[in-house]
């Protein structure tokens, strides 16, 4: 019988099949956001953790705390020879696109953290390698699962606000990341517009219903000062994404900023009725509301606590121990990866 999370959903495209033995995963990259996904999937059951890559010794000692029965495995070829039926990576961003396909080659299928790749034809060229081989890809856009963008999203379909006419996207994150391959553009693909603001189209083209894009402007800057070259990646970027039908989209996202507290995260939807919207609450990365808007009156729809950030891993891995084959609506991706291409100019 399986145990993992039941609020986790199966999209019904995946076509779930009988599984006759747990499903056996992978890990490769047990840093601490590998970990935190390990740990979510471990604690729902129904899958068995059978081995763990990673180069950093404390990361695999770490990883083997929450998995003690997983080996350890010296690279990502010597993982893809354990029989695994899928794979959970979480390494850099210049290494997912390779290593997903190297994974789906082999038959396994993939859940990996964002961004899947640097843009959009690498992120094609991973939904087709998994449409290939008939194999489950999951992205880590973990933001969808929290309580409160669950609520914003489906008070956007009913109707309730109207016609959504304008949306505005906030994330900016008072410190910057700690690891040399985020400030490397072939590493990394961009700075925190694909760090950060790729949440923020992600949930507002998904909430939406993924309409078309019609137009995007866009200027990035690195220390303050606009950014001339794909030599160097941005630390605040600023867009307007047009969309058919004339709703407007305001994006704002930086890393680095004074904020005076540690995060501002928030995805506000305006329309013809009201409003709605996602907001980090004092500062947190962790903690969010939904609050409705009706003229100068406020309600608070969802408020914490929301254990809400390993939801996305834990229904991958039910999806995968329930027999799910390839999920079209994964294609997604590259819809939100197209933005962020038409953001940075290429």
């Amino acid at each position: 019988m399986l145990t993992l999370d039941q609020s986790a959903t199966l999209s019904s495209s995946a076509q779930p099949r009988a599984q006759t033995r747990a499903p056996r995963l992978g890990f490769l990259g047990v840093g601490w956001i590998g970990r935190d996904r390990m740990r979510a999937i471990a604690d729902a059951g129904g899958v068995e953790i059978v081995a763990v890559a990673d180069a950093s010794d404390d990361a695999r000692r770490e990883a083997l705390a929450i998995a003690p029965k997983a080996r350890v495995m010296s690279s990502l070829d010597a993982l893809l020879a354990s029989d695994l039926d899928g794979i959970v990576i979480a390494t850099p961003s210049a290494l997912h696109a390779e290593q997903a396909q190297a994974a789906l080659a082999r038959g396994v299928a993939v859940f990996c953290q964002k961004p899947l790749a640097r843009t959009a034809a690498e992120n094609a060229s991973i939904v087709a390698a998994a449409r290939r081989a008939d194999r489950l890809l999951a992205v880590d856009l973990s933001y969808r699962e929290t309580a409160a963008m669950q609520c914003v999203r489906a008070l956007v379909a009913a109707g309730e606000i109207g016609n959504v006419y304008a949306v505005d996207l906030t994330f900016h994150n008072a410190y910057g990341p700690d690891k040399a391959w985020f400030r490397d553009p072939r590493l990394s693909g961009g700075g925190c517009v694909i760090d950060l603001g790729i949440h923020l189209v992600d949930l507002t083209l998904w909430t939406l219903g993924f309409p078309t894009v019609r137009d995007v402007a866009s200027r990035l800057f690195a220390g303050g000062v606009p950014l001339a070259s794909h030599d160097a990646v941005e630390d605040h970027g600023v867009a307007q994404i047009d969309l058919a039908g004339g709703t407007v989209v305001r994006l704002a996202c930086s890393w680095n900023l004074a904020l005076g507290r540690d995060a501002v995260i928030e995805a506000t939807f305006h329309g013809t009725r009201g409003g709605v919207a996602m907001k980090n609450v004092g500062g947190s990365f962790y903690d969010f509301v939904a609050e409705r808007y009706d003229g100068t009156g406020m309600t608070t729809l969802v408020a914490p606590p929301d254990a809400w950030g390993g939801r996305a891993a834990r229904a991958w891995a039910r999806a995968l121990a329930a027999g799910g084959r390839f999920d079209p609506e994964v294609a997604r991706i590259v819809d939100v990866a197209r933005v962020l291409d038409a953001i940075y100019g290429r």
